[in-house]
């Protein structure tokens, strides 16, 4: 398999953009945390402890999807470089390694959005239970 410089270049933006989601989510979610952890401590709300527990999940799995983010793109950056300087064998292992763990990231961030609406589900369940 032959590769040029592009091939890796046109992954880089990809994993980058991605990984400022990631990091806007993560933010989102401390904020969140933060809230109910007050609300928990006021109330001792058996639906806000459910909401804490699946937090602490989704926590879990944005450390994961940042984790495989990051070292896809640290391989990326290694592969384009081992590229640039003649060692295309390196620099096609890297970029495959680079895009297993992007794939990784993306599966992460895919049950991590599962999970969140299933906290947004119990909110909900919630709500219909004061109306009834």
């Amino acid at each position: 398999m032959t590769i040029t410089i592009t091939t890796p270049s046109i992954l880089f933006p990809a994993i980058t953009l991605l990984m400022l989601a990631y990091t806007n989510r993560f933010l989102a979610l401390a904020q969140l945390i933060r809230s109910l952890h007050k609300e928990y401590r006021s109330s001792h709300s058996s639906n806000t402890l459910k909401q804490i527990q699946n937090l602490r999940q989704r926590v879990a799995l944005i450390r994961t999807m940042q984790a495989c983010g990051g070292t896809s793109i640290l391989c990326c950056a290694i592969s384009i470089f081992s590229i640039l300087f003649g060692a295309t064998t390196l620099g096609v292992g890297l970029f495959l390694v680079s895009i297993g763990f992007f794939c990784c990231s993306v599966i992460s961030s895919l049950v991590e959005i599962l999970i969140s609406t299933r906290a947004l589900q119990l909110l909900l369940a919630d709500i219909e239970l004061d109306h009834q």
